[in-house]
Protein backbone atom coordinates (compact mmCIF):
# COMPACT_ATOMS: atom_id res chain seq x y z
CA UNK A 1 0.00 0.00 0.00
CA UNK A 2 1.02 3.66 -0.63
CA UNK A 3 2.32 4.83 2.39
CA UNK A 4 0.55 8.12 1.77
CA UNK A 5 -2.94 6.11 1.96
CA UNK A 6 -5.02 6.50 5.08
CA UNK A 7 -6.08 3.89 6.77
CA UNK A 8 -10.28 3.96 6.78
CA UNK A 9 -10.28 3.53 10.32
CA UNK A 10 -8.96 6.81 11.29
CA UNK A 11 -11.54 9.07 12.29
CA UNK A 12 -13.03 6.23 14.61
CA UNK A 13 -9.54 5.36 16.29
CA UNK A 14 -9.40 8.87 17.26
CA UNK A 15 -13.34 8.92 18.55
CA UNK A 16 -12.20 5.83 20.43
CA UNK A 17 -9.08 7.03 21.78
CA UNK A 18 -10.71 10.72 22.96
CA UNK A 19 -13.97 9.01 24.52
CA UNK A 20 -10.88 7.08 26.51
CA UNK A 21 -9.53 10.51 27.95
CA UNK A 22 -12.59 12.93 27.61
CA UNK A 23 -15.40 10.86 29.03
CA UNK A 24 -17.82 12.86 30.41
CA UNK A 25 -15.46 15.92 29.86
CA UNK A 26 -12.07 18.25 30.68
CA UNK A 27 -13.31 19.34 34.22
CA UNK A 28 -9.64 21.26 33.95
CA UNK A 29 -10.16 22.41 30.94
CA UNK A 30 -13.12 23.90 31.73
CA UNK A 31 -11.51 25.78 34.35
CA UNK A 32 -10.79 28.12 31.14
CA UNK A 33 -13.13 31.18 29.60
CA UNK A 34 -14.87 28.94 26.23
CA UNK A 35 -14.05 31.99 24.20
CA UNK A 36 -10.31 31.71 25.15
CA UNK A 37 -8.24 31.87 22.27
CA UNK A 38 -4.47 30.11 22.59
CA UNK A 39 -1.67 29.50 20.34
CA UNK A 40 0.77 25.96 20.33
CA UNK A 41 3.64 24.68 19.35
CA UNK A 42 5.04 21.05 19.30
CA UNK A 43 8.54 20.53 18.98
CA UNK A 44 10.61 17.05 19.31
CA UNK A 45 13.25 16.77 21.67
CA UNK A 46 15.47 13.30 20.00
CA UNK A 47 15.99 12.54 16.22
CA UNK A 48 13.39 10.20 14.44
CA UNK A 49 10.71 9.77 11.74
CA UNK A 50 7.76 11.65 11.78
CA UNK A 51 4.32 9.66 11.73
CA UNK A 52 1.05 10.32 12.69
CA UNK A 53 0.29 13.50 11.90
CA UNK A 54 -3.31 13.05 10.58
CA UNK A 55 -4.52 11.52 13.93
CA UNK A 56 -3.19 14.48 15.28
CA UNK A 57 -5.05 16.76 13.09
CA UNK A 58 -7.98 14.65 13.44
CA UNK A 59 -8.00 14.93 17.09
CA UNK A 60 -8.67 18.46 17.71
CA UNK A 61 -11.04 18.35 14.81
CA UNK A 62 -13.24 16.52 16.04
CA UNK A 63 -12.73 18.62 19.38
CA UNK A 64 -13.15 22.10 17.67
CA UNK A 65 -13.06 22.37 13.64
CA UNK A 66 -11.85 25.97 13.61
CA UNK A 67 -8.37 24.65 15.23
CA UNK A 68 -5.84 25.66 12.64
CA UNK A 69 -2.38 23.26 12.48
CA UNK A 70 0.64 24.05 10.39
CA UNK A 71 3.10 21.73 9.95
CA UNK A 72 6.68 22.14 9.17
CA UNK A 73 7.24 18.62 8.90
CA UNK A 74 5.48 15.44 6.45
CA UNK A 75 5.46 12.02 7.79
CA UNK A 76 8.33 10.15 6.80
CA UNK A 77 10.38 12.68 7.08
CA UNK A 78 13.28 12.81 9.70
CA UNK A 79 12.84 15.58 12.46
CA UNK A 80 16.12 16.86 14.78
CA UNK A 81 16.22 17.57 18.39
CA UNK A 82 15.04 20.72 19.14
CA UNK A 83 13.11 21.23 15.57
CA UNK A 84 9.91 22.68 15.42
CA UNK A 85 7.21 20.25 13.95
CA UNK A 86 3.85 22.10 14.34
CA UNK A 87 1.94 25.52 15.05
CA UNK A 88 -1.55 25.43 16.52
CA UNK A 89 -3.54 28.10 16.71
CA UNK A 90 -7.87 28.05 18.44
CA UNK A 91 -10.13 27.57 21.15
CA UNK A 92 -7.66 27.19 24.95
CA UNK A 93 -10.33 24.40 25.40
CA UNK A 94 -9.74 22.24 22.76
CA UNK A 95 -5.60 22.56 22.61
CA UNK A 96 -5.41 21.77 26.27
CA UNK A 97 -8.25 18.99 25.85
CA UNK A 98 -6.70 17.56 22.90
CA UNK A 99 -2.99 17.57 23.70
CA UNK A 100 -2.62 14.18 25.10
CA UNK A 101 -4.45 12.00 23.00
CA UNK A 102 -2.67 13.88 19.79
CA UNK A 103 0.40 13.62 21.21
CA UNK A 104 -0.55 9.81 22.08
CA UNK A 105 -0.91 8.78 18.64
CA UNK A 106 2.10 11.05 16.99
CA UNK A 107 4.57 9.88 19.66
CA UNK A 108 3.83 6.12 19.04
CA UNK A 109 3.46 6.16 14.89
CA UNK A 110 6.22 8.08 14.78
CA UNK A 111 8.41 5.50 17.55
CA UNK A 112 7.00 2.63 15.26
CA UNK A 113 8.15 4.28 12.35
CA UNK A 114 11.70 4.74 13.78
CA UNK A 115 12.30 1.75 14.43
CA UNK A 116 11.03 0.36 11.09
CA UNK A 117 13.83 2.87 9.82
CA UNK A 118 16.39 1.15 12.03
CA UNK A 119 16.25 -1.98 10.42
CA UNK A 120 15.35 -0.75 6.55
CA UNK A 121 18.95 1.12 7.49
CA UNK A 122 20.25 -1.68 8.47
CA UNK A 123 20.12 -3.98 5.17
CA UNK A 124 20.61 -1.54 2.86
CA UNK A 125 21.92 -2.55 -0.30
CA UNK A 126 20.54 -6.32 -0.18
CA UNK A 127 18.21 -7.84 -2.14
CA UNK A 128 15.48 -8.20 1.07
CA UNK A 129 12.92 -6.17 2.23
CA UNK A 130 11.52 -5.67 5.68
CA UNK A 131 8.09 -7.05 6.77
CA UNK A 132 5.54 -6.19 9.80
CA UNK A 133 3.22 -8.74 11.67
CA UNK A 134 0.21 -9.19 13.30
CA UNK A 135 2.12 -8.23 16.67
CA UNK A 136 0.99 -4.84 16.69
CA UNK A 137 -1.40 -2.38 19.70
CA UNK A 138 -4.56 -3.90 19.77
CA UNK A 139 -6.84 -1.50 17.81
CA UNK A 140 -3.79 0.26 16.42
CA UNK A 141 -2.72 -2.07 13.28
CA UNK A 142 -4.43 -0.18 10.40
CA UNK A 143 -2.29 2.73 12.35
CA UNK A 144 0.67 1.00 13.06
CA UNK A 145 0.93 -0.56 9.60
CA UNK A 146 1.03 2.99 7.86
CA UNK A 147 3.91 4.06 10.27
CA UNK A 148 5.62 0.66 8.98
CA UNK A 149 5.45 2.36 5.11
CA UNK A 150 6.36 5.82 6.59
CA UNK A 151 9.35 4.23 7.58
CA UNK A 152 10.00 2.28 4.71
CA UNK A 153 8.95 -1.15 5.47
CA UNK A 154 6.50 -3.34 3.26
CA UNK A 155 3.00 -4.50 5.02
CA UNK A 156 2.67 -7.99 4.94
CA UNK A 157 -1.04 -9.53 5.54
CA UNK A 158 -3.52 -6.68 7.51
CA UNK A 159 -5.09 -9.91 9.59
CA UNK A 160 -7.07 -13.36 9.09
CA UNK A 161 -9.29 -12.17 6.06
CA UNK A 162 -6.71 -11.38 3.15
CA UNK A 163 -3.92 -13.78 2.76
CA UNK A 164 -3.29 -17.22 3.56
CA UNK A 165 -0.72 -18.01 6.44
CA UNK A 166 -0.53 -22.18 6.43
CA UNK A 167 1.77 -22.81 9.74
CA UNK A 168 2.63 -26.33 11.49
CA UNK A 169 -1.06 -26.94 12.86
CA UNK A 170 -3.24 -25.61 10.11
CA UNK A 171 -0.70 -27.96 7.93
CA UNK A 172 -1.24 -31.16 10.36
CA UNK A 173 -4.91 -30.51 10.76
CA UNK A 174 -5.21 -30.65 6.59
CA UNK A 175 -3.29 -33.22 6.66
CA UNK A 176 -0.48 -32.46 4.49
CA UNK A 177 1.22 -29.31 3.08
CA UNK A 178 -0.79 -30.27 -0.79
CA UNK A 179 -3.86 -30.95 0.67
CA UNK A 180 -3.82 -27.33 2.97
CA UNK A 181 -2.67 -25.88 -0.39
CA UNK A 182 -5.61 -27.46 -2.46
CA UNK A 183 -8.22 -26.44 -0.41
CA UNK A 184 -7.33 -22.79 -0.01
CA UNK A 185 -7.09 -22.75 -3.88
CA UNK A 186 -10.39 -23.66 -3.85
CA UNK A 187 -11.81 -21.50 -1.26
CA UNK A 188 -10.28 -18.40 -2.45
CA UNK A 189 -8.47 -18.32 -5.18
CA UNK A 190 -7.65 -15.04 -5.86
CA UNK A 191 -5.53 -14.76 -2.67
CA UNK A 192 -2.13 -15.25 -1.91
CA UNK A 193 -0.48 -18.76 0.14
CA UNK A 194 2.43 -18.68 2.11
CA UNK A 195 3.62 -22.09 3.53
CA UNK A 196 5.61 -22.34 7.03
CA UNK A 197 8.02 -24.64 6.24
CA UNK A 198 10.70 -26.69 8.85
CA UNK A 199 12.76 -28.83 5.76
CA UNK A 200 13.87 -28.93 2.17
CA UNK A 201 11.40 -31.60 1.71
CA UNK A 202 8.17 -29.35 2.81
CA UNK A 203 10.24 -26.66 0.40
CA UNK A 204 10.07 -29.07 -2.29
CA UNK A 205 6.46 -29.71 -1.47
CA UNK A 206 4.96 -26.55 -1.20
CA UNK A 207 6.86 -25.59 -4.64
CA UNK A 208 5.13 -28.88 -6.37
CA UNK A 209 1.79 -27.65 -4.96
CA UNK A 210 1.90 -24.34 -5.85
CA UNK A 211 2.80 -21.80 -2.78
CA UNK A 212 3.12 -18.32 -3.69
CA UNK A 213 5.35 -17.83 -0.71
CA UNK A 214 7.45 -19.75 2.71
CA UNK A 215 7.45 -18.39 5.70
CA UNK A 216 11.33 -20.37 7.15
CA UNK A 217 10.65 -19.59 10.63
CA UNK A 218 14.34 -19.74 13.31
CA UNK A 219 15.94 -21.29 9.70
CA UNK A 220 19.79 -21.07 10.45
CA UNK A 221 21.99 -18.67 7.97
CA UNK A 222 23.02 -22.10 5.93
CA UNK A 223 19.34 -23.40 5.94
CA UNK A 224 18.36 -19.99 4.72
CA UNK A 225 21.17 -20.13 2.04
CA UNK A 226 20.03 -24.06 1.14
CA UNK A 227 16.32 -22.33 0.79
CA UNK A 228 17.46 -19.85 -1.61
CA UNK A 229 19.25 -22.37 -3.86
CA UNK A 230 16.27 -24.62 -3.70
CA UNK A 231 13.91 -22.29 -4.93
CA UNK A 232 16.01 -20.59 -7.35
CA UNK A 233 13.36 -17.60 -7.08
CA UNK A 234 10.24 -19.47 -8.01
CA UNK A 235 8.44 -18.66 -4.75
CA UNK A 236 9.36 -15.79 -2.42
CA UNK A 237 10.87 -16.80 0.81
CA UNK A 238 10.92 -15.32 4.27
CA UNK A 239 12.97 -15.20 6.87
CA UNK A 240 11.18 -14.84 10.27
CA UNK A 241 12.00 -15.54 14.05
CA UNK A 242 14.34 -13.79 16.86
CA UNK A 243 15.26 -11.10 14.10
CA UNK A 244 17.35 -8.35 16.01
CA UNK A 245 19.32 -5.50 14.67
CA UNK A 246 22.40 -7.37 15.16
CA UNK A 247 21.56 -10.50 12.92
CA UNK A 248 19.16 -9.17 10.52
CA UNK A 249 22.08 -7.81 8.26
CA UNK A 250 23.66 -11.59 7.72
CA UNK A 251 19.71 -12.79 7.29
CA UNK A 252 19.59 -10.40 4.23
CA UNK A 253 23.01 -11.20 2.74
CA UNK A 254 21.95 -15.08 2.44
CA UNK A 255 19.59 -13.73 -0.41
CA UNK A 256 16.47 -14.17 1.21
CA UNK A 257 13.46 -11.56 -0.26
CA UNK A 258 11.39 -10.86 2.66
CA UNK A 259 12.53 -10.35 7.20
CA UNK A 260 9.74 -10.15 9.16
CA UNK A 261 10.32 -8.27 12.35
CA UNK A 262 7.34 -8.60 15.21
CA UNK A 263 9.36 -6.36 17.41
CA UNK A 264 8.78 -3.21 15.18
CA UNK A 265 5.73 -2.85 16.01
CA UNK A 266 5.19 -4.84 19.75
CA UNK A 267 8.24 -3.67 21.49
CA UNK A 268 7.70 0.36 20.98
CA UNK A 269 8.64 3.59 22.60
CA UNK A 270 7.39 6.45 22.32
CA UNK A 271 9.36 9.34 20.54
CA UNK A 272 10.04 12.49 22.88
CA UNK A 273 7.55 15.05 21.41
CA UNK A 274 6.52 18.31 23.39
CA UNK A 275 3.85 20.54 23.12
CA UNK A 276 3.52 24.21 24.63
CA UNK A 277 1.23 26.43 24.97
CA UNK A 278 2.54 29.70 24.26
CA UNK A 279 1.40 33.70 25.47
Amino acid sequence: MDKQKLPPNLVDSVKHALAEDVGSGDITAQLIAKDTKANAQVISREQAILCGTAWFEETFKQLDSQVQITWYVKDGETINPNQLLCKLTGSAQALLTGERTALNFLQLLSGTATQVRYYVETISGTHARILDTRKTLPGLRHAQKYAVRCGGGTNHRMGLYDAFLIKENHILAAGSITKAIAVAKHHAPDLPIEIEVETLEQIKEALQAGADSLLLDNFTLLQLREAVTLVQGRLKLEASGGVTLKTIRAIAETGIDFISVGAMTKNIRAVDLSMRMQS
